[in-house]
């Protein structure tokens, strides 16, 4: 598998393997080092490590993270930041337990840990992206360009009940009957591929890489999204997070991280280019071709019509989780209200 192959599923699923590290600014587990930290605005004494795990492999979501590092946004604030690659029971566990002190997750995954017996603390910081980017793939020759249209042909479906749930609101609210939509395992890494192989005729993706890759490889696909149909599903992925823990006992740490990356994703809106460049020169493994078209993209994806990056609306946040609760697709009934905490975001 490669990079360039990179699915739907691979963004919001358990990545697997073991976990791998890429320095930042320097390698090492949480802590504060004997070094001062560099003149600036930060209000963080000494210089901090800080430990932050990742969804899946880089990918244009952590450009941010990568634009700091290059751009000295994270020195400046006396930070060492170490990225790692999530273990096999994903990033969300390595946050919670505080193995990572922050990392990506994302608004549904957050909700699955509040409505569980024993929820893990931590809790979004910050949103990545202002909204939902992901929606339903298909061939163009096909004419599927509204839910409805998916009838009488094959999901790739991964078998999740919010999954699920969601294409089939979206299939029922344009007129259609999800019962007349045939569901196929997901077996692919490459979205793209699997359309052009008819392995199945529509595919859950993320509109800033696999829609960007058909792009990039000249296949023509058609693509709606799931805010067009129903905006309930304007939830927020990914998210930032951090363990609660940490972040009430290292706040301005926290803080200091968030402007870093803020600045780093500012940098990318501006200069998407240069941004693609930075990330493709940090994971030299990318495909730049995909870097440069999918950043392209993002640049007016990362703040959007925001007041600024990172901002999480709660009515947005509320309605989702309204939506969860109502559909009885958790183990147990979560406050609407609850898993973010912008007090760190400035």
């Amino acid at each position: 598998m490669t990079d360039k192959n990179l699915s739907r599923r691979q963004f919001v699923a358990v990545a697997g393997g073991a976990v791998a590290t890429t320095a930042l600014a320097a390698c090492g587990g949480a802590g504060t080092s004997e070094q001062p930290a560099a003149e600036g605005d930060s209000d963080v004494a000494e210089t901090t490590k800080v430990s932050f795990v990742l969804d899946y492999t880089p990918n244009t979501n952590h450009t941010g993270l990568y634009v700091a590092l290059d751009q000295g946004y994270f020195a400046d604030e006396g930070l060492e930041v170490e990225i790692v690659q999530p273990p096999e029971d994903g990033a969300d566990a390595l946050i919670g337990a505080g193995g990572a002190n922050l990392g990506i997750s994302y608004q549904d995954y957050i909700a699955n840990n509040l409505a569980s017996d024993q929820p893990m603390p931590y809790s979004a910081v910050a949103a990545v992206i202002q909204h939902n980017t992901s929606g339903i793939m298909s061939r163009a020759e096909d004419g599927i360009t509204h839910p409805a249209a998916m009838e009488g042909h094959t999901y790739a479906t991964w078998n999740m009940p919010v999954e699920q749930a969601t294409v089939k609101q979206c299939v029922e609210a344009d007129g259609g009957n999800w019962d007349n939509v045939e569901l196929v395992p997901y077996e692919t890494d490459d979205d793209v591929a699997g359309l052009r192989a008819n392995m199945y005729d529509t595919v859950w993706v993320y509109e800033a890489w696999a829609v960007q890759n058909a792009i990039v490889q000249d296949v023509d696909v058609n693509y709606f999204s799931f805010i067009s149909v129903d905006p309930v599903f304007d939830y927020y992925t990914p998210v930032i997070a951090a363990n609660d823990d940490f972040a009430k006992e290292n706040p301005e740490v926290v803080k200091a991280f968030l402007r870093a990356v803020k600045k780093g994703y500012e940098y990318a809106v501006e200069n998407p280019d240069a941004a693609a460049d930075i990330l493709c020169a940090q994971v030299p493994e990318l495909d730049s071709a995909l870097v440069h078209q999918s950043q392209t993209y993002l640049a007016d994806q990362y703040v959007a019509e925001a007041e600024g990056w990172g901002v999480i609306d709660p009515d947005r946040w509320a309605a989702f989780y309204g939506w969860l609760n109502d559909n009885q697709l958790l183990a147990n009934q979560i406050d609407v209200n609850a898993g973010y905490d912008l007090s760190y975001l400035e």
